[in-house]
């Protein structure tokens, strides 16, 4: 008689312990401050702005082997460019990791850019921008080009 008691004690302990560990499974997450160090702009694309001056730019088409930093290193012997190439490429270019064989890319003059204030403030906000997106991937890029940013 004794142990029935107690073998139905441990299954009735059991079963409320499986029913209050779904319980609190079931329970919705807590909401959380977001921290404002950490947001990302919602649509990089949309914030690209028209103030770059593409007079004089050259056309690039993208061969095997290619990404973003690597044309920019071409073009400007400086990897950290690149958001560069996608402010001018709004249109080719949907994602930074995300460029095909044959997209036809935008390469705008550098040194044209950097020397007008409305086109370099752009370029500035535009690599911080894409540098808080890359933080979680690769934040030594990002610090890279948020650094380039800074010198603007």
């Amino acid at each position: 008689m004794k142990n029935n008691v107690k073998k139905t004690g441990f299954c009735l302990a059991l079963i409320s312990s499986f029913f209050v560990f779904f319980a609190c499974n079931s329970l919705p997450p807590a909401a959380s401050t977001p921290d404002p160090t950490s947001q990302q702009p919602s649509d990089p694309v949309s914030s690209r702005t028209t103030d770059l001056i593409l007079d004089g730019a050259e056309t690039y088409t993208v061969v095997i082997g290619d990404t973003l930093s690597k044309i920019s290193r071409n073009k400007y012997q400086n990897g950290f460019y690149y958001p560069l190439i996608m402010m001018a490429s709004k249109d080719v270019v949907k994602d930074q990791d995300l460029i095909e064989v044959g997209m036809r890319l935008t390469i705008p003059r550098l040194q044209v850019n950097l020397d007008d204030p409305r086109a370099r403030a752009s370029i500035k906000k535009y690599i911080l921008e894409i540098a808080l997106i890359t933080e979680r991937k690769r934040p030594s890029d990002a610090a890279g080009l948020r650094n380039l940013a800074n010198s603007l």
